[in-house]
C-alpha cells in the first residue's frame, strides 16, 4: 500500500509537515516566566576589545552580527528558561546546570556560536540539544515571525520544560521536538538555512551535513574545535574557531529506553 505524503502547514514561503507544528508541552509556565532580571556584562556584544578566545590565539571583533545576537540576547532573559532554583545564576557569565547532566551553555560561548552563524530574517533554524529552550527562544527572535525555529532535545523531561520556557515568548514561529532515536536534526523537514549545535561531536556529523541547505551555515563544536560549516554548489568547507567545551552528542539507538 502507497504511503501518504503527510499533511503541511504553511510556515512563511514554504511548507511544514503538520507532525512538526507543535510543541512538546501544551502549556505555558508561569512560575518563573516574568521574574524581571538585569543582563550581566557578557550581553553587551560580547567581551571587551582585544579579550581573545580561550585558546589565547585568536580575538574577537564586533560585527553586525555579533550586535544582532547581543540584542536578541538582550531581550531574551536567561533567568526564564532556568530551573526556578538556578534562576539567582541566570547573570553567571558560565554555564548552568539545568539537570539530566545537562547544561545552559555560557552567554559568552552562546554569543561567539551565534556570530559565527549569523542568522537572518526569515530564515529557517534547527537548534540541536535546545535544552532549556533558550538559545531557540534568541534564535527566534533573529528569524522574526517570518522564518522557523525548530529545536529538539533528546531528554523528553528538558523537551517539555524548554517547550513551556518558550511558549512564554509569544513567538510562535518557534517550536521545540523530542528527538527521535537513530535520527539527528529533522531531516523530513531539511533543508535548513542554519544549524546551531551546543553538544559537541567527536566527528563531523554526515547526517546534519546533508540538511544543510546550498548557501547555509552551521555552527558545531568538534572534538573541542568551533567549526563554520558552509556549504554551497561546490560542496562543502569548514573553518575552525577556537576551543570550547560542552557536553557530548549523543544519539540514541532506536528502541533503547
Amino acid at each position: 500500500m502507497a504511503s501518504q505524503a503527510p499533511a503541511c502547514a504553511a510556515v512563511g514561503s514554504r511548507k511544514l509537515p503538520v507532525n512538526h507544528a507543535r510543541v512538546a508541552g501544551e502549556n505555558r509556565s508561569s512560575t518563573w516566566a516574568d521574574i524581571p532580571l538585569s543582563l550581566p556584562p557578557a550581553y553587551d556584544i560580547g567581551r571587551p576589545p582585544g579579550m581573545v578566545r580561550e585558546d589565547n590565539t585568536e580575538r574577537m571583533t564586533d560585527s553586525e552580527a555579533r550586535r544582532r545576537a547581543a540584542e536578541a540576547m538582550r531581550r531574551t532573559p536567561r533567568g526564564r528558561f532556568l530551573p526556578p532554583r538556578q534562576v539567582p545564576l541566570a547573570d553567571l557569565d558560565g554555564p548552568v546546570p539545568i539537570g539530566s547532566g545537562q547544561t545552559n551553555s555560557q552567554p559568552r560561548t552562546v554569543l561567539d556560536m551565534l556570530e559565527l552563524l549569523d542568522v537572518q530574517p526569515g530564515q529557517w533554524v534547527l537548534d540541536i540539544g535546545s535544552g532549556s529552550g533558550w538559545t531557540t527562544a534568541i534564535l527566534a527572535r533573529l528569524v522574526g515571525p517570518d522564518g522557523l525555529v525548530l529545536g529538539v532535545e533528546r531528554i523528553p523531561e528538558l523537551a517539555a520544560f524548554g517547550a513551556r520556557a518558550l511558549n512564554a515568548t509569544e513567538q510562535t514561529w518557534a517550536q521545540i521536538r523530542v528527538a527521535t532515536p537513530g535520527t539527528l536534526g529533522l531531516p523530513d523537514v531539511a533543508p535548513f538555512d542554519r544549524i546551531l549545535v551546543s553538544a559537541e561531536a567527536d566527528e563531523l556529523p554526515d547526517q546534519l551535513v546533508e540538511q544543510v541547505g546550498i548557501g547555509g551555515v552551521m555552527v558545531l563544536p568538534v572534538q573541542g574545535r568551533m567549526l563554520r560549516v558552509t556549504r554551497d554548489e561546490d560542496g562543502v568547507r569548514q573553518e575552525e574557531h577556537g576551543w570550547y567545551r560542552f557536553v557530548p552528542l549523543v544519539l540514541d539507538e532506536p528502541g533503547a529506553s
